[in-house]
């Protein structure tokens, strides 16, 4: 009587199979969860430019003369700019500078300090709002004058900030819809200095 059983050679051959199998399950489990987060890194990229935006919107539209006098635009360049606001019900209007540095756009905050209220440009409070930015030579910020109906040309750099009644942000930004993608997608948004506007709406 013959005894039942495997041979080594089978059971190395099961061996084999099982493990191929295994290498083919992880791969897919890689492959599955790397595109999940992908997919998250995409979505998160896109809402937080969209909350960039919006918060830019609002500072701008409640700019207003510094509390030192200054002129409600201080500076509007391309790539920075920087006014008086006193959004987000500030007592008192703040410094507010958006620049762009390598690939994140920062947004700096002076909050008017003593007595007489003054800028200490030292105590600027600076925090990263959005990584990942590809504008490359396309301008963050476009600047336009009391004659802009939603259409037309931008002001020529450099820009006179006593013509400026409109301004608008553009970000051109990462997808990260998969790894080492170069795809983009853009974001626009633009206000009105209301202290400052002439014919144009809310």
């Amino acid at each position: 009587m013959k005894n039942k059983g495997f041979t080594i050679i089978e059971l190395m051959v099961v061996i084999a199979v099982i493990s191929i199998l295994m290498i083919l399950v992880a791969n897919l489990l890689v492959s599955v969860l790397s595109g999940s987060n992908q997919q998250f890194l995409a979505m998160t990229n896109v809402d937080q430019a969209v909350s960039v935006s919006t918060k830019f919107t609002n500072d701008l539209r409640n700019a207003t003369n510094g509390v030192d006098g200054s002129f409600p635009l201080y500076i509007a360049d391309v790539n920075q700019i920087i006014f008086y606001s006193n959004s987000s019900g500030a007592l008192n209007a703040n410094r507010i500078r958006y620049y762009l540095s390598g690939t994140t756009l920062y947004r700096g905050v002076v909050t008017p300090t003593g007595s007489p209220l003054t800028y200490n440009l030292a105590s600027e409070v600076v925090k990263p709002v959005q990584t990942d930015i590809a504008n490359g030579a396309n301008s963050i910020f476009t600047y336009f004058d009391g004659d802009y109906a939603g259409t037309g040309s931008a002001l020529v750099q450099p820009v006179n900030i006593n013509n400026i009644k409109y301004i608008k942000m553009n970000l051109i930004i990462l997808k990260k819809s998969q790894a080492n993608s170069t795809d983009t997608f853009s974001v626009s948004a633009g206000g009105v200095i209301r202290n400052l506007k002439t014919n144009l709406g809310n």
